[in-house]
């Protein structure tokens, strides 16, 4: 999943165990909710102001998979299954659903049975048929930029277009319309995870407004769009037809959200800090400015009110192996690019530890490796010594970014270590709301290109199989999420390989064993394993450290009066 994005994405072709379950949620262990500066019972009514660097790449749940619009999207959507993060360990939790499903025939088929009485905005009930054409949703060619669960998974998933020609899939069924079984090609059994995420949800096929659902989602949770201007604000406001008693996640607590877009990072920063007027009932989404992070890092006023959170996830450069050929040159970048000059763009040492791997520390499948640099400032003669091997070229390559300034900050960093190997760095700035939707398209041109990304649930099939199975980058030619563009056989069968294996050990291993692998084709270079610190006002109370997604959760936030 991408963050900006703390993100999201994944592509997962494995089933976990219940014991990898396990493992995966005890290593991901999360603060309870916070409060913030002061006490007492939480407060109703007031606007919680929302301030966001850029607009949601998407909210329509079938499109959604970055962690920003996943949290706002838990406002406004309920999902099949959920995670409840007020304990120690986060536990997942029926929440359309009455409990986390049942699993039938080898975990290849999953029953889910509905709540009574959950209610759309208009006080239509939600009906198990509403979810099924929301899954199908997922399948369809206008609504793109998903996570590509549906389409692996379900029996038929290959073939069919989505709903809006009329037809079904029949591997969703609703026997009643409080019952939805889903039908799979192969055993999952942590399906049930799968289904908390944001696409796993009602859209009642009357208010379906295909392409332009972004800024028209209905309702079935505490809050609802009031209004939405693109780029500038969105306002939720109570859904008077959501029941507490039928939700076992979320609160309404607020009166209204109130979300504003386009202001620069460290003004979002220094507005919080100042903590006056509209900012004392104001929170953040995005991660603090790299500029700031090390000194509000450090800041004890800010204690009450200063949220770190670690993310089972990676911040790390893709390199296109399909326009950067050579293996030698792959290798030279490794051991040029300075991760200190890195992390310092993202502000230092709060930011996260340097990463050596593409799987994070806690994710279930981790070994600690490292096959280049054991200086993270690089090694330079090293770096030279490969591009003599490669013939000394002296390449041009162009490296995509966020325009805000800890990316282009980022990206001088990345230019000037390997300027001094030869190559040449064009800089290429992308607006913040479309850089996912703009590099995850295949048309795009870059050599090198800037992510992240947060496991959709802590285990690596959630990371490896979506970030480098070469094989789904046909499959999915607008929404790739192969940055590095690798297609190495080797990485495909131990995809395959750890996809049939039902021992948690084998399976961690063989992951352990394709991490190696990616890194030995020198297709990205992994910059640091991530935290994400936000800050609120000091009137902000409830805020839950949400470390499925690495953001601050909304669901129980409430404004002191």
């Amino acid at each position: 999943m991408t963050r900006t994005p703390r993100t999201t994405r994944r592509s997962r072709t494995v089933a976990l165990s219940a014991t990898a379950v396990v493992i995966a949620l005890g290593a991901t262990a999360c603060a309870g909710p916070s409060s913030g500066s002061g006490s007492g019972a939480p407060g109703k009514g007031g606007t919680l102001t929302i301030l966001d660097k850029a607009d949601f790449d998407h909210l329509d749940p079938q499109r959604v998979y970055t962690t920003e619009g996943s949290s706002m999207d838990e406002e406004i959507v309920r999902t099949l299954t959920g995670w409840d993060e007020t304990g120690p360990k986060p536990k997942l939790v029926g929440d359309l659903a009455t409990d986390t499903g049942t699993p039938s025939k080898g975990a290849t088929v999953w029953t889910f049975h509905l709540r009574h009485g959950v209610k759309y905005q208009d006080g239509t009930e939600v009906t198990a048929p509403d979810v099924k054409y929301g899954v199908e949703r997922f399948f369809s060619s206008d609504i793109n930029g998903g996570p590509p669960y549906a389409s692996q998974w379900l029996v038929g998933g290959a073939d069919y277009k989505g709903p809006y020609q009329g037809k079904e899939l029949g591997s969703i069924r609703t026997p009643d319309m409080y019952t939805i079984v889903f039908h799979l090609n192969q055993p999952v059994a942590d399906f049930n995870e799968t289904t908390a995420m944001p696409g796993w949800s009602a859209v009642p096929k009357a208010h379906d407004t295909g392409s332009t659902y972004d800024t028209k989602v209905w309702s079935d949770g505490p809050y609802m769009i009031k209004s939405y201007t693109k780029n500038k604000e969105l306002i939720l406001t109570r859904n008077t037809h959501w029941s507490q008693s039928t939700d076992p996640i979320r609160q309404q607590n607020v009166d209204e959200m109130d979300v504003e877009f386009g202001q620069d990072e460290a003004a979002i920063d220094q507005q919080i800090k100042a903590d006056a007027g509209t900012a004392r009932t104001s929170i953040q989404q995005w991660p603090i400015a790299g500029s700031d992070l090390a000194q509000l890092a450090g800041d004890p006023s800010l204690k009450s009110r200063y949220y770190k959170i670690p993310a089972p996830g990676i911040n790390y450069l893709a390199i296109n192996t399909t326009r950067v050929k050579d293996l030698k040159v792959r290798q030279a970048i490794e051991y040029a690019i300075d991760k200190t000059t890195v992390r310092g763009a993202f502000g230092g040492s709060a930011y996260g530890d340097y990463a050596t791997t593409m799987l994070s520390p806690g994710i279930g499948g981790y070994r600690k490796f490292n096959l280049y640099s054991a200086n993270p400032a690089g090694n330079l003669a090293k770096a030279k010594e490969l591009m003599q091997q490669a013939g000394n070229p002296r390449p041009a390559m162009s490296i995509a970014v966020e325009n805000t300034p800890t990316q282009e900050h980022f990206a001088d960093a990345v230019k000037t270590a390997l300027g001094r190997i030869g190559i040449h760095v064009n800089i290429s700035p992308i607006d913040a709301a479309d850089y996912f939707s703009t590099v995850d398209n295949v048309k795009n041109q870059y050599d090198l290109t800037w992510g992240d990304w947060i496991a959709d649930w802590p285990n690596a099939s959630t990371v490896l199989p979506t970030l480098f199975d070469g094989r789904l980058i046909k499959k999915n030619p607008q929404a790739n999420q192969d940055l590095s563009y690798l297609n190495d056989p080797k990485v495909n069968a131990l995809i395959d390989k750890a996809a049939g294996m039902t021992d948690v050990k084998q399976r961690n291993a063989a992951y352990g064993q394709m991490d190696r692998q990616i890194l030995k084709d020198a297709a990205v270079v992994p910059l640091t394993y991530m935290n994400f610190s936000d800050m609120s006002g000091s009137k902000v109370g409830g805020v839950i450290p949400d470390t499925i997604l690495a953001e601050p959760s909304l669901v129980h936030v409430y404004v002191k009066h």
